[in-house]
C-alpha cells in the first residue's frame, strides 16, 4: 500500500509539509520488450509501447503517487510533445513547470528490456530537449513553499545543466532549503569523471546512487564500502541496491541495509526513480531515512511490475 492509499485510509504517519521541487529531464520513452536475444541483422519480436519518461518526470510522479501533495517539475521539452508531457504529469499530481525550448525537440529514450527473469534494461539515449536547462530557465521564486529540492544526475551531463545546478544550489543554500541528488547514470557518469561529479555536488545533504553508480564514484566493489566512503562526502547516503534492497550510510558506517520488497519483474525502467521519489516523499512526512527507504523499496517493487517509468495516473 502506498503511502496516499495510507493517508486515505488514516494509517501512517503525518502528511507532507511543504513542496518537493524536482529538476530534472522529461523524457518520450519508447519502450520495447523483446521475446528471446535480439537478432543482429533481422527481425526480433517485441511489445513497443510509447510512454512518458525521464528520470526527473519519473521520480516526481512516484513522490506524488506516494503522498506528496505539492510536487512540482523544472523540465525542457520541445514544441513536439510539450502539450503531452504537461497532460500526463498533470495526471499523476504533479504541477509541470515545463520550458518549451525553440530549437530541440523532447528527448527520446528507446528502452530495450529483456523479458527474461531479470527485466533488465538498455537505453539509448537522445536526450533533445531534456540537457539543454540552462540558468536562465531558473528563478528562485521556484523555491517559495518548497521544502525540498531534487536535483537528477541527467543535469551534471550538459554545461548548461551544470549552470542551472550552480545556480539553483546557491538559491537553496540562501533559504535553507536541503537537496538529493541522483547520479542517474553510470554510463554519462564515466564520461563526467568522479571528481568533477562530486565537486558539483558539493553542498548536496542526501545523495541516492545505484550499485554502479556508488562503484564508480568510490572504485568499491563492495556495496556497503562504496555508501560508507561516499558518506565522507554528502551527509546521508542511501544506495540503491535493486533486488538486494538499500543501504543507508551516514559518517562513513553504513546504518541500516533495508530489503528488498517482493517482486516480479517485467520492466526494470524507472525503478530507481520510484524509490527516489517515494524515499523523498516519505522524508517531507517526517519518516527518519531507515523507514523512508523501505517505502522507496516498495515502490521500487511496484515499479518492477509495470511497463514503463511512472506510476498510475491519479486523475
Amino acid at each position: 500500500m502506498s503511502r496516499t492509499d495510507q493517508a486515505a485510509a488514516g494509517l501512517g504517519g503525518s502528511a507532507p509539509t511543504g513542496a518537493l521541487l524536482v529538476i530534472g529531464d522529461v523524457v518520450t520513452d519508447v519502450v520495447a520488450r523483446h521475446h528471446g536475444p535480439l537478432a543482429a541483422g533481422t527481425d526480433t519480436a517485441a511489445t513497443v509501447r510509447t510512454l512518458p519518461g525521464g528520470a526527473g518526470g519519473n521520480v516526481a510522479c512516484w513522490a506524488a503517487y506516494w503522498g506528496c501533495a505539492d510536487v512540482r517539475l523544472l523540465g525542457r521539452v520541445g514544441a513536439d510533445a510539450a502539450v503531452w508531457h504537461e497532460r500526463e504529469l498533470t495526471a499523476c499530481g504533479v504541477r509541470p513547470l515545463l520550458v518549451v525550448d525553440p530549437e530541440a525537440p523532447t528527448g527520446t529514450v528507446v528502452c530495450l528490456v529483456d523479458t527474461g527473469a531479470s527485466a533488465e534494461r538498455t537505453f539509448l539515449t537522445d536526450s533533445g530537449a531534456a540537457l539543454r536547462l540552462e540558468p536562465g530557465d531558473w528563478s528562485a521564486a521556484l523555491l517559495d513553499g518548497v521544502a525540498r529540492l531534487h536535483l537528477s544526475g541527467y543535469l551534471f551531463f550538459s554545461e548548461s545543466g551544470r549552470g542551472l545546478v550552480s545556480v539553483a544550489l546557491e538559491s537553496a543554500r540562501a533559504r535553507g532549503v536541503p537537496v538529493s541528488l541522483d547520479p542517474a547514470s553510470a554510463g554519462f557518469l564515466t564520461q563526467l569523471g568522479v571528481d568533477r561529479f562530486l565537486a558539483l555536488a558539493e553542498g548536496v545533504d542526501v545523495l541516492l546512487p545505484s550499485r554502479d553508480e556508488a562503484f564508480l564514484l568510490t572504485g568499491l566493489p563492495d556495496p556497503a564500502d562504496a555508501a560508507a566512503k561516499l558518506s565522507h562526502h554528502v551527509p546521508l547516503v542511501v544506495a540503491k541496491q535493486g533486488g538486494d534492497g538499500a543501504l543507508v550510510a551516514r559518517a562513513g558506517a553504513v546504518h541500516a541495509r533495508v530489503p528488498a520488497s517482493p517482486a516480479t519483474p517485467h520492466d526494470t525502467t524507472g525503478a530507481g526513480d520510484a524509490f527516489t521519489g517515494a524515499f523523498l516523499a516519505a522524508l517531507l512526512s517526517g519518516a527518519e531515512p531507515e523507514e523512508a527507504a523501505v517505502e522507496g523499496c516498495g515502490a521500487g517493487a511496484m515499479a518492477v511490475e509495470r511497463v514503463g517509468g511512472r506510476p498510475p495516473a491519479s486523475a
